[in-house]
């Protein structure tokens, strides 16, 4: 079975959803959007097909969730660059003056074995020697792990830089669906995935996610919604990216030499 993470835009939500040979957002709520908030989803560059209305906004594409803000509101935005399977990152970035400390915290509430899947996650940024790092607190992180909503519908959750250029400052995760005792690394590539949002990245497989998680091709084509081309990454499909928008269960996904290179490139 694949579990299916998303990317969205700005203020946006990027979700993590979970899948069992269903779509990843259920949702109860079967109200349907209207043909205006349906032209507004396509004019960001989204599919406006099958968009599902839940609390405080829309999720589409199976698993992007946009709030009526987003689709309104006006944006720093740059063109996408079309193309396969490069790697791509937000508009906003996490700012950096030299070097730059982004502390993570984890919500106590949370179960203890939580923490070793976050201190690896930690660790493989902490790895690469880039000029931002992180670092674990007890409290009051810059991004804050916290428990999603009993009924979220979702493995985890969390958005992009602000344009102040702060990172995202939180990852949501459904304790229902990741458990009490996960598996170490798989945990840790879905938290190192979310992190990875918070900081800028879009999914690599942004224009084409037939290849991760199966299905028709699908290319959105040109758009301005902050999926920008990174240089250096390749245009070939990449089946183990840590930011491909699916992964099977119990997966691990340490960074690999393309995403290395991606990383290196923003920060």
């Amino acid at each position: 079975m694949l579990t299916k993470r998303l990317l969205v835009f700005s203020a946006v939500v990027a979700v993590l959803g979970f899948s069992s040979c269903q779509q990843e957002e259920e949702v109860s709520n079967k109200e349907e959007a209207s043909q205006e908030v349906l032209t507004q989803i396509k004019s960001l560059g989204f599919s406006n097909q099958n968009v599902q209305v839940v609390n405080g906004g829309y999720v589409v594409e199976g698993d992007i969730f946009l709030s009526q803000k987003d689709l309104t509101g006006a944006h720093n935005t740059q063109a996408l660059r079309v193309g396969e399977a490069e790697q791509y990152r937000t508009t906003n970035l996490v700012a950096v003056s030299g070097s730059r400390v982004i502390t993570v915290s984890i919500d106590p509430k949370l179960p203890s074995s939580y923490g070793p899947s976050l201190d690896e996650a930690i660790a493989r940024y902490n790895a690469e020697n880039l000029s931002i790092s992180m670092q674990r607190v007890s409290s009051g992180g810059d991004i804050n792990i916290v428990a999603a909503p009993r009924s979220a519908q979702y493995l985890a959750s969390a958005g992009f830089p602000t344009a102040a250029g702060d990172p995202h400052n939180e990852v949501k995760v459904a304790t229902r669906y990741i458990g009490t005792a996960p598996n170490t690394n798989w945990f840790a590539t879905i938290l190192a995935h979310e992190m990875g949002h918070c900081i800028g990245f879009r999914h690599t497989d942004y224009m084409d996610r037939s290849y991760s998680c199966g299905g028709s091709y699908t290319n959105e084509g040109a758009s301005t919604v902050g999926a920008i081309l990174i240089p250096g990454t390749p245009a070939a499909q990449d089946p183990n990216s840590w930011m491909l928008a699916c992964i099977g269960s119990g997966q691990n996904r340490p960074f690999n030499s393309n995403d290395k290179t991606a990383l290196n490139y923003l920060y």
